[in-house]
């Protein structure tokens, strides 16, 4: 604000020394618009023993000393003046009454400068003073625009400009205030130094759009073509406002992707791309970008871009989509599953979209999803023919990938058809085919003879298993009687089955026939098989029989010698059609 000083401090000075000492009080500085005048306000003193009859005055131009002859602005003696002054300046104070005020006319720049005064009292009372007023010739107003302008805060802005001139009084307009607020015009004010200022004050609540505004002010003289403007640039303070920044982003996994934040504030803000509280770029810029290099799904998410200066901060988000094929599934779930039991199977993976889950067995496909990350399959009281290859297939658009897992059915033995026996000539082969899981013990039995070989004893038993099914081959050669009954038995932890093994084909006649001398035979070689039996399981006792792989030829039993000499070819069952046929 501008406060209206009562008594200017040269005048309380001048009434102070009064009958002291030589001594002159001006203003230190004083401005006036070209064109116009400027009264110069001075006052002087000298010892008052002097009392001069007649008090003389000289004013000089940007020297002080006549010895360095400056130009004369006034001499109340002889009127000579410089010709830059002629015609322009008089005195308007009384030097007898130590006043002299001087009046410059139709002031122009070659004008600014210092001005001294010198009093003359006659004879060797001269005395030039070292005080002196600096003249500025301006040709702007004056407008004071308060160190801060914080946008929504009251604020005062003036225009003043030097209201010195006597015979022009300025008056004052405001341009370009338009919306800001109404102006107040405070008048004529004395300053300090004595002199005066015409000042109006304009008061308004400045927005951000307010900021950079040009606000003038026009000083003018009535009846005159004189008119002086100023111009001053708001500079409004506000928080930053984010005004730029992408919407959702979907990028392809692999790709380049480019986030751009912008943001308007003064003074600038900083800037900060975040995520998950981790800063990633920051920069006191108007626009930030933060670049992505060849996206994963890991950076799937929202990222935040911070504005912030000194007078508030602003936020906003935005979601970064990556979009990828489905990772490989992953299958938590039951395995392995007793016969029975309900099991329950999940399927899961990871990709943008979502994908299409199938899962499928032997190209049937089992259940599906569309658009789901999980998927369940549930297979009620399952049995052997759920056993097996499962596939879990996940697709989008973006790739594919599987994952394949094994459903183990559990169950008691199954004794199949083709189970069965036959005779060619003097052997005799009998079959037990076994569909079991986990895998059976198998053991055959003659019943008759009160002899049981069970697989273990491989030179008696070939067996060979082929998924959920186990071959066991039994083989006797010097069969000349009737064959013997044999019973097959599989067990394992969940039960047990026994089959009477049939016989295949015509023979069974022909050992029908043989009558009570073949029942001789045959009991003879009945004690002969039972104690070549015990015999080897003695030998087993002290040392372990020879072991072979699953391609070798299992030993065959002979009733006539009861040694081993050899072994029929690995089953297949077209070796079963030739045995039959014989």
């Amino acid at each position: 604000m501008i406060f209206l000083t009562a008594l200017p401090l040269f005048w309380i000075m001048i009434s102070a020394s009064r009958g002291g000492h030589w001594g002159a009080w001006m203003p230190s500085s004083i401005s006036a618009f070209e064109g116009t005048c400027v009264s110069i306000p001075c006052r002087f003193d000298f010892p008052d023993e002097l009392r001069p009859a007649v008090v003389h005055g000289v004013w000089y131009f940007n020297s002080p000393y006549p010895k360095n002859y400056p130009p004369v602005v006034f001499k109340s003696r002889t009127q000579v003046v410089h010709e830059s002054f002629q015609g322009r300046s008089r005195l308007l104070g009384d030097l007898g009454l130590r006043n002299c005020t001087l009046l410059l006319s139709n002031v122009s720049p070659e004008l600014g400068g210092k001005y001294y005064f010198r009093g003359d009292l006659g004879g060797y009372n001269q005395y030039t003073f070292s005080e002196h007023s600096v003249l500025d010739i301006i040709n702007t107003p004056n407008i004071v625009v308060p160190p801060e302008v914080v946008a929504g805060t009251e604020v005062e802005v003036s225009c003043m400009v030097p209201d010195n001139c006597p015979e022009l009084r300025p008056e004052l307009s405001w341009l370009g205030h338009e919306g800001l607020g109404e102006p107040a015009v405070l008048g004529r004010l004395r300053e300090d130094e004595g002199t005066w200022v015409q000042v109006s004050l304009l008061h308004f609540v400045p927005t951000r759009e307010a900021n950079g505004h040009r606000l003038g002010c026009q000083a003018s003289f009535p009846n005159t073509t004189l008119q002086f403007e100023g111009y001053a640039s708001l500079d409004v303070k506000y928080p930053p406002v984010i005004v730029e920044m992408n919407s959702s982003v979907e990028a392809i996994e692999g790709s380049h992707v480019s986030l751009l934040c912008g943001a308007d504030s003064n003074p600038p803000p900083l800037l900060t791309w975040m995520r998950d509280g981790t800063v990633l770029r920051e920069a006191v810029a108007e626009s930030l970008l933060l670049e992505l290099e060849e996206v994963t799904p890991a950076e799937d998410g929202v990222y935040a871009c911070l504005a912030e200066n000194a007078y508030g901060q602003d936020n906003r988000t935005v979601g970064l989509s990556v979009m990828y094929a489905p990772w490989k599934p992953t299958v938590n779930g039951t395995v392995v599953a007793v016969e029975g039991e309900t099991v329950s199977i999940l399927c899961s993976t990871q990709s943008n979209p979502d994908p299409i889950l199938t899962i499928f067995k032997e190209k049937q496909i089992l259940a599906t999803v569309i658009y789901e990350s999980e998927l369940q399959l549930e297979l009620p009281a399952v049995s052997p023919e759920d056993d097996g290859e499962y596939w879990c297939v996940a697709e989008n658009q973006y790739g594919q990938r599987a994952t394949a897992f094994n459903l183990s059915v559990e169950f008691a033995p199954v004794l199949l058809l083709e189970s069965h026996c036959a005779a060619a000539r003097d052997t005799v082969q009998c079959l037990c085919v076994v569909k079991s899981n986990p895998e059976p013990s198998v053991a055959f039995e003659l019943p008759s003879r009160n002899v049981t070989v069970n697989e273990s004893e491989r030179e008696f038993v070939y067996s060979e298993r082929s998924g959920l099914v186990l071959t066991s081959i039994l083989t006797l050669r010097g069969q000349a009687q009737a064959p013997p009954r044999v019973i097959c038995t599989a067990r394992n932890l969940y039960g047990a089955k026994s089959l009477e093994l049939p016989f295949q084909g015509a023979h069974r006649l022909m050992w029908a026939k043989i009558g009570p001398v073949g029942a001789v035979v045959a009991f003879a070689i009945l004690i002969a098989i039972v104690c070549y039996i015990t015999q080897t399981r003695r030998k087993k006792n002290v040392t372990e029989s020879p072991s072979f792989s699953a391609g070798d030829n299992p030993p065959v039993l002979f009733s006539s010698d009861f040694r081993i000499s050899g072994a029929p070819e690995k089953y297949e069952s077209k070796e079963v059609s030739i045995l039959d046929s014989h």
